[in-house]
């Protein structure tokens, strides 16, 4: 088999602490130098949607599309991979022997800086540049859940209008779709087309945000439709398309000709290449609406469930069943006890050939449509068990979902001590490895030469206490130095299952 490269679209970029971030301030130039669209669906003109102009191109549809496709950058903060030890320097007996401590030190810290300066960066900040897609009037933004996941602040640059902040509604990493909400008023948007409609050869439009450089138009043909398993996400129905697409076009419009949405640019297929190769995958528009509806009205993707593990059959399978090989649909090899298959009668060995009356094309069909029916229903399936047509009845489950996590608060600045800090999330602790009794907040940000960095705070620290009362939250600690004036103020610490008092003096 071939290997096989599929990239997601977002442009990811570690980014010191501290340090002047352009990315984010070209996309509010790029923002702020378009004029604004007056709020409401996008209109198309009708010779647009009869044929394309040989003198206008595709100018109509992208004047009045392009005004809903917004930059995305969101930021996150990770831990880079540890630097590897030499196992002899730390082993114990060489610390004693050579007067080091018995806990390793050596007049650094433990992340080699010196006693006094800011050590090495235990938190990298990370930025994700993508696209998305305005849906509403309300100001929903469908993008791709790559670009936003565990972000801890996303800003959308919106054609015609300043740079703004966004709220994470939600995140369906099965589909690789989020939806975000912008506030400030009535916003233009983008009609949904009928995916479902979409026939390989149409003309089709990309429109994003490639590598960070500003908004881009390509165009091409709907290349496939109903492509799936790709590996990609879990629920995989992709539009295929050579309208090139790269990296930063994540999230970014798929347009037909009546310049209507039906798809959220995703992936490409690469092999050993950064960019377009003509192989590009879009969520369709219809699985992309119907994730967003219940993200908005749930929040979260409710799926329905049938409890069964499946594959497809093939021409070699089905003989091995005593089937014809021209049978299509999903062959169960594991049904899971006390599952709405097993309370059905499906056995391993059973092929699931319809649903609802309708004909499965493979096992991933089968999938799509029970994920796509809603938990309680009663739904029918047609089976072959050896060599006879069987009629069961299901009532599906609710898929479970993994627990989820709420997304990372955005840093607090603390100008007056040079450094940021954050909320300790379920995920900041997971990723820092803080136990759950280690209570404060994290320092993710720490300026150079700041009093915080002077005084030997850095970044994976968590501060337990300020002036001798227990730290809540980051803004409690914004409000203490605030009142303090200028006079030092003593925190604790704690770094690596260690506490010590800092005395940061300004």
């Amino acid at each position: 088999m071939r290997a096989r490269w599929v990239v997601p679209l977002a442009m990811i970029t570690a980014l010191p602490l501290g340090c002047l971030d352009r990315a984010e301030r070209r996309v509010e130039q790029i923002a702020e130098a378009t004029p604004p669209p007056a709020p409401g669906p996008l209109d198309v003109p009708p010779s647009a949607r009869e044929a394309v102009s040989l003198q206008e191109g595709f100018a109509p549809i992208v004047s009045r599309v392009s005004a809903a496709v917004v930059n995305v950058s969101s930021v996150r903060f990770v831990r880079p991979p540890a630097p590897e030890r030499v196992p002899f320097f730390s082993n114990p007996f060489f610390h004693e022997f050579f007067g080091m401590g018995g806990d390793g030190r050596d007049g650094r810290d433990d992340r080699g800086g010196q006693e006094g300066q800011a050590p090495g960066p235990l938190v990298q900040r990370e930025q994700s540049l993508g696209s998305g897609v305005i849906v509403s009037r309300e100001g929903h933004v469908i993008t791709n859940a790559h670009v936003v996941q565990g972000a801890t602040q996303v800003r959308v640059a919106v054609p015609g209008r300043q740079e703004m902040k966004a709220t994470v509604v939600g995140v369906d990493a099965k589909t690789d779709v989020a939806v975000l909400k912008l506030e400030g008023g009535e916003f233009a948007f983008a009609p949904f087309g009928d995916s479902d409609a979409a026939r390989v050869g149409d003309f089709a439009l990309a429109i994003g945000n490639p590598f960070g450089i500003g908004q881009t138009v390509t165009q091409g043909i709907i290349s496939a439709v109903g492509r799936g398993n790709m590996g990609i996400v879990d629920y995989e129905d992709f539009l295929q398309t050579d309208a090139a697409i790269n990296p930063g076009n994540s999230g970014g419009a798929l347009i037909n000709m009546a310049g209507e949405l039906i798809g959220i640019n995703t992936a490409i297929l690469a092999r050993g290449a950064q960019g377009n190769q003509g192989i590009g995958f879009a969520v369709p528009s219809k699985l992309a609406r119907a994730v967003m509806d219940q993200i908005v009205e749930h929040g979260r993707v409710i799926r329905g469930a049938l409890g069964v593990a499946i594959q497809d059959v093939s021409p070699g399978l089905a003989e091995a069943l005593g089937l014809p090989p021209d049978t299509r649909g999903a062959v169960v090899s594991d049904v899971s006890a006390g599952s709405a298959a097993d309370k059905a009668g499906l056995r391993r060995g059973d092929v699931i050939v319809a649903l609802r009356g309708e004909h499965l094309a493979d096992g991933r069909d089968l999938r799509m449509r029970i994920a796509e029916t809603k938990p309680g229903t009663r739904v029918e399936l047609r089976v072959l068990r050896d060599g006879r047509s069987l009629e069961l009845a299901a009532t599906l489950d609710e898929l479970p979902e993994p627990k989820a996590e709420a997304p990372t608060p955005a840093p607090t600045p603390t100008g007056a001590l040079g450094i940021e800090i954050a909320a300790l999330s379920d995920d900041l602790r997971r990723r820092f490895e803080i136990p759950g009794d280690v209570k404060g907040a994290l320092v993710v940000g720490l300026s150079p030469g700041s009093p915080a960095a002077r005084a030997g705070l850095g970044p994976g620290d968590v501060i337990l206490e300020v002036n001798r009362k227990p730290l809540t939250g980051p803004e409690q600690l914004k409000q203490e130095v605030d009142a303090t004036d200028k006079r030092p103020v003593l925190l604790l610490a704690w770094r690596e299952g260690r506490t010590r008092f800092v005395l940061v003096e300004r």
